[in-house]
């Protein structure tokens, strides 16, 4: 017996079987079960969904020995000729083939015998907006008041095409691509049944290949077979299809958090060696961002499927939101730089470097001045409002942090919330510094500077710093981040301290919410210095002209 390929072994022979396209077979439920009936179907989508297998699975409903139901039997003769495509009371027609109004004229001529020794006479045309405009004026009476012996099933990837007057005379269902999950999920099941042992992220692969076309994703798996000598492997399956490896893209963005330029030059070499599509580069490159910016807002929502879990959970770890929607929206725009470029290598090198050169930096301290905006305004200096001045922090009595917390707190009506005694190496009084000012020295930089700044300084109780961090940002906080500051001031401190940071609501500003007020305080300002330059004045006056609201903008210092 010879082979029978996977999307012919396991195309559905009834309702029950089909995967997904529960919208559609809902409704076809209903109506056959109580016998409302249309007599002209069209069912749209793109290719592989399912329209013509749905098509034929209502034929047999309609023709039944056993009666019209959404459940046919599938024995009797006239759901074993269906099946076997040999029903002499089904006409398929390939649109594509007869688009000639002599052709559709041919095929009508036929319409008003009664069928054979079916219920009913069905025509199931496939890709009907392939017909001419004649065909379609030809085909148009006969469509809108049919015997009552026959039924239209019309099938098309383009529904655009077809006239008003063609639709408006058809029920319309249209079906739905597959998601890459639902793909998976059936493929697991055809093969466990064909007993083909497999790698979970290789189904995957192919579901995503698939593009929402069930058949397609069977073809594939037929192909994958074969490729890998029956069994389907994540590697193998990956050359097939011609995918980026995915560790490729994790070791460049691991070089562009250590800023290595010359890492990245590697990656890319490396990659230009083993023959990768840059373009495909570019997309998985989107994907791994795109992930990563999932697992920083909802960890729980990491995907597990592409065996990366952990490795996405540490760089999207180490990575500010920002960064990632940075790198994401520079990356969408260079796919179809590369598709262009005369070398894609190096447009691929350019879109690399460009991510180094534009990577957010986190001004933790602006050191905003009256000279930043205008020398001459008197109120400049008002600026930087100090916030309000919360209790000191409490520390054990007696304790080296508790003498100098609470003389700095007493020194000065204007320091900020929480101080402690600052070696002399950096350059600061021993009066103590607010925690701002010491995290701008300890030389932190992704996501342990974005943490820390986002924390407020509790109390500092001999070598031990406890801090509270605000706690919507607690899904980016791991135990690593407490290692890398506590040897960030261990080192600025020259002596070992721990650290200990529990989310929780912050009642204090932290450095980040400093920084974001200091630039709200700039940028109010920039704009009421445009609005009262003498020359944008006499520019709105002379023009009648107005200054766009939010197009404003102050460089950080």
């Amino acid at each position: 017996m010879s082979y029978q390929v996977l999307a012919r072994k396991w195309r559905p022979a009834t309702f029950d079987a089909l995967v997904g396209q529960e919208h559609v077979l809902q409704a076809l439920r209903h109506a056959l079960d109580s016998n409302r009936l249309h007599h002209a179907y069209l069912f749209t989508g793109t290719r592989g969904v399912g329209k013509t297998t749905i098509a034929r699975i209502l034929a047999r409903c309609l023709n039944c020995e056993k009666g019209v139901s959404a459940s046919p039997c599938g024995e009797c003769g006239s759901c074993l000729e269906i099946t076997e495509g040999r029903s002499v009371d089904l006409i398929e027609v390939d649109a594509a083939s007869r688009t000639k109004v002599e052709d559709t004229r041919e095929l009508l001529d036929n319409v008003q015998y009664a069928p054979t020794r079916s219920r009913y006479k069905v025509y199931l045309i496939d890709e009907v907006h392939m017909l001419s405009g004649h065909s379609f004026n030809a085909l148009l009476k006969t469509l809108e008041e049919p015997p009552a012996h026959v039924k239209f099933l019309l099938a098309t990837t383009d529904p655009q095409k077809l006239p008003a007057t063609v639709l408006s005379r058809c029920l319309q269902f249209n079906l739905k691509n597959m998601s890459a999950e639902r793909v998976v999920e059936h493929l697991r099941d055809i093969l466990a049944q064909e007993k083909v042992d497999f790698d979970e992220p290789a189904l995957w692969q192919l579901g995503r290949a698939a593009a929402g076309s069930m058949r397609d994703a069977l073809s594939l798996t037929d192909q994958a077979i074969a490729f890998g000598d029956g069994a389907l492997r994540d590697a193998e399956v990956a050359s097939m299809l011609g995918s980026v490896d995915r560790r490729h893209v994790h070791e460049l963005l691991e070089a562009l958090l250590a800023d290595d330029a010359g890492a990245l030059m590697g990656c890319c070499a490396q990659m230009d060696e083993q023959g990768v599509d840059f373009a495909s580069a570019v997309d998985e490159l989107g994907s791994v961002l795109h992930r990563c910016a999932l697992a920083q807002a909802v960890p729980e929502a990491i995907d597990r499927e592409f065996g990366d879990a952990e490795r996405l959970a540490d760089l999207a770890g180490r990575m500010t939101a920002e960064d990632v929607q940075l790198f994401y929206e520079l990356a969408l725009g260079a796919r179809a730089q590369i598709v262009q470029a005369s070398d894609p290598r190096a447009a691929f090198e350019m879109l690399v470097l460009r991510l180094l050169a534009f990577r957010p930096v986190v001004a933790l301290d602006p050191g905003l001045t009256a000279a930043d905006l205008q020398e001459s305004r008197p109120t400049a200096a008002e600026v930087e409002v100090p916030a309000k001045k919360p209790e000191p922090p409490s520390a054990a009595p007696g304790s080296p942090a508790s003498s100098s917390v609470n003389s700095a707190a007493m020194s000065s009506e204007s320091a900020d919330p929480c101080t402690v005694n600052v070696p002399s190496t950096a350059h600061r009084s021993e009066a103590g510094a607010p925690w701002h000012e010491i995290l701008s020295e300890l030389g932190l930089s992704g996501s342990a500077l974005n943490i820390a700044s986002h924390c407020i300084l509790q109390s500092v109780q001999g070598a031990s710093w406890h801090m509270m961090l605000d706690e919507s940002r607690a899904n980016l906080f791991n135990d690593r981040h407490i290692a890398v500051l506590a040897k960030a001031l261990s080192d600025w401190r020259k002596e070992p301290c721990e650290v200990s940071i529990t989310p929780g609501p912050v009642t204090e500003e932290t450095p980040a919410m400093r920084r974001m007020r200091l630039e709200a305080e700039r940028l109010a300002i920039a704009e009421t210095e445009i609005n009262e330059d003498p020359q944008v004045m006499q520019l709105l006056q002379d023009f009648d002209a107005k200054v766009l609201q939010g197009s404003v903008t102050v460089e950080s210092p």
